[in-house]
């Protein structure tokens, strides 16, 4: 994919920078590791510093000192996040959450947008599909996406139905406001675990932009991979794909063997934070989700390096006993290097897919990964 700041390989992950930051690593940090594009957050970004600031600085790639693509999401998921998220006590999983979580929602939806209530201070503010896209256009990403109404997974097929066609009607809006014309477009696909609304907004997508997220609640894993065919089987295979919020390993061979061309998610970086730092097979499976908790007592004497299989600077130059010790200390250096290996590891891990679908391979590298 050709874009205004360099060409972006798939498949490909698509690194989450929330506020303009992979947290806890620098730009040059990305390069070495080999990232192709990084994704900031409209509704965080509009929070602070504001898309007026990011602008005077010639853009989010230029603000955070980034030379490659970036990407921006519509602000549709903290939408979500705020609403019904809260009110349903869900996620983008509906088997992952508990009704017991359920709180008021602090945002409300019109025709007309979203008024919500910002998470830092509580002051009111609100977004609609005009408004998202100016946002987009002043952070000048290279990707943008249309503003969305994500359904809960709890949604009847009524409510679902509804509110994909405020979604269709709200993506419409976007594609009408968006003036640039160095950004790729996204239209937004919905209608949750239903066959035949997933089809219907698969071709309303295709018909209207340039190139198609998949977004939505699921109720199940087997539900989104159900959805992605669905979407893929009714949609142009040459137009790009991209997954919203996606990125366990074994949903990455799954997602790329049906079509998805880029995707994104906060995993590597999160689970580093928390002390979990990716491994690959043997010791790396699906049981354990490919990940060892390094914090755990039994590895605090511990020579090895995080994976004994992995070429990063940090498998090359620390031991677990040693990032052991840095987690239980609370030292920042902790983060820092558990985040480097893990965006490090599924670099790779994307890169070796990359040249497998190539080479003709991939069903071989999917059942060394996912087959025990």
């Amino acid at each position: 994919m050709a874009t205004p700041h360099g060409i972006i390989q798939t498949p490909q992950l698509v690194v989450v920078g929330t506020q303009g930051t992979v947290k806890s690593l620098t730009p040059k940090d990305l390069e070495e590791i080999g990232v192709g594009i990084v994704m900031g957050n409209t509704y965080h970004l509009h929070l602070r510093p504001g898309e007026d600031i990011v602008e005077k600085f010639g853009g989010l790639g230029k603000f955070m000192g980034w030379g490659g693509p970036t990407m921006t999401d519509s602000g549709g998921f903290q939408v979500f996040s705020l609403g019904v998220a809260l009110e349903h006590g869900v996620g983008k999983f509906l088997k992952e959450n508990d009704e017991t979580l359920a709180k008021p929602r602090l945002n409300k939806i019109t025709e007309e947008g979203v008024t919500f209530q910002s998470h830092l201070d509580g002051s009111k503010h609100k977004l609609t599909p005009e408004s998202s896209i100016s946002i987009q256009e002043k952070l000048g990403a290279d990707l943008i996406v249309g503003f969305d109404d994500l359904e809960s997974p709890k949604h009847s097929y009524e409510e679902t139905k509804k509110s994909l066609a405020l979604t269709n009607r709200w993506l419409l809006r976007s594609l009408q406001a968006h003036k640039r014309k160095d950004q790729l477009f996204y239209g937004v696909t919905h209608g949750g675990k239903f066959k035949d609304l997933r089809i219907e907004s698969a071709k309303f997508v295709d018909k209207n932009f340039p190139a198609i997220a998949l977004g939505g609640a699921h109720q199940s894993k087997k539900n989104m991979y159900d959805v992605i065919d669905w979407t893929v089987q009714n949609s142009d295979p040459l137009k790009p794909k991209h997954m919203l919020g996606v990125g366990e390993i074994d949903d990455i061979f799954n997602i790329i063997e049906r079509g998805i061309d880029t995707f994104d998610c906060v995993i590597p970086t999160r689970l580093g934070r928390t002390g979990f730092v990716f491994v690959q097979p043997p010791e790396g499976n699906v049981l354990n989700r490919f990940r060892i908790d390094i914090q755990k007592s039994k590895w605090a004497n511990s020579k090895l390096p995080l994976d004994k299989n992995c070429s990063c600077s940090v498998c090359q130059n620390f031991t677990r006993g040693y990032l052991n010790h840095l987690f239980r200390a609370r030292e920042l250096l902790a983060y820092r290097l558990a985040t480097y290996h893990n965006l490090y590891f599924m670099v790779s891990l994307i890169k070796k897919i990359r040249s497998s679908i190539l080479e003709g391979n991939f069903m071989k590298i999917k059942k060394n990964w996912l087959i025990p």
